[in-house]
Order: C-alpha cells, then structure tokens, then sequence
C-alpha cells in the first residue's frame, strides 16, 4: 500500500507545469566550518533558503530550497522519520481549507503532486523535505512550512540520507 503524504507544507498547484530544468549548479560542495553539527547532519538555513548536508572535514553539500513563507516558517530540531518515493499528497485541513477545490488525494506520480518525485517526512508529522512540480519556486518563501527541492536535488539527498538522520532548522 503507498503511504499518503499529509504534510502541512505541500504547495497548492494544480494546473499542469512544465518541469524546467534546474541550473547547472543547484547543488554544490561548500566550506561549512560551523561548529557542533556533525556529519550526516542536515541544517537548514531558513533566511539563505541554503539546506546543508553537513559532510565533516569542514565542507557541506549546498542545495537551494523553498521555505516556509510569512507566518507558517519554523525552527527547531528534528529528525528524519520516513523516505518516499513518488508519494502520494493528500491536502491537510489548514490547506484544504484556504483551496476546498483540492482532490482529497493526489496521486504519486502526478504532475499536480506538490510533493515532487521523492519525500523525507519530519518527526512530528507537519514537515517533509519533499520534490517540487513548481521548479520555479525554489529560492522562494513559498510553503506552509516544507523544505522544498528540485526534484533532481531531493533525489540526490534522499540517496545520501537514512531515516533517523538529524535535521535542524534554523531562522
């Protein structure tokens, strides 16, 4: 049975997109010297909308994401408590309610899915790092509180990261 994302954060985008692809260097390897994170670690860094991969040795792997936008950004720690691939997203109530003409359940693999080609859900249940069908979204304050990649770049991490794996979030 595939699980149904319900994450708080998912954009509401139901016409059909097209998929542009992303820069060249969406992600890159970086000098990050910031004490008490260790490798393994993802940190989050709202206001750059940066999500590092903490590498050790000093270097990170950079992404760019989209963020919470006003009022619905978070800080804290977290961890990794699920991986998805191609998940299915059925709109919570905070967002059905702000769009009633959402589907009940969009299925994984639909180019109306907001949750992208892959999904790492957050302890708690509110949050997932996830893909985007809105490329163009990302750099942005856009989400209900996701952390939301290119759908190559969340490939990427999802092939690096394991359930349990820290993240933090930070303002």
């Amino acid at each position: 049975m595939r699980a149904i994302m319900r994450p708080w954060c998912a954009a509401v985008v139901l016409a059909a997109l097209p998929l542009a692809a992303a820069p060249a260097q969406a992600r890159e390897v970086v000098s990050f010297e910031t004490p008490g994170y260790s490798a393994g670690t993802i940190v989050v860094r709202t206001t750059e909308r940066r999500l590092y991969l903490v590498l050790g040795n000093g270097q990170a792997i950079r992404y760019p994401v989209g963020v919470g936008r006003a009022g619905k950004q978070w800080a804290g720690v977290s961890r990794i408590d699920g991986k998805y691939l191609n998940p299915a997203w059925a709109p919570p109530p905070e967002v059905k309610h702000d769009k009633p003409s959402l589907p009940d359940v969009v299925p994984g693999g639909s180019s109306h899915n907001p949750m992208g080609v892959a999904a790492l859900t957050l302890a708690g249940g509110e949050y997932a790092i996830h893909g985007t069908n809105q490329p163009s979204s990302i750099g942005g304050y856009v989400s209900y509180g996701c952390i939301r990649m290119y759908n190559q770049d969340i490939s990427d991490l999802y092939g690096r990261v394991r359930v349990g794996t820290a993240v933090v979030v930070t303002r």
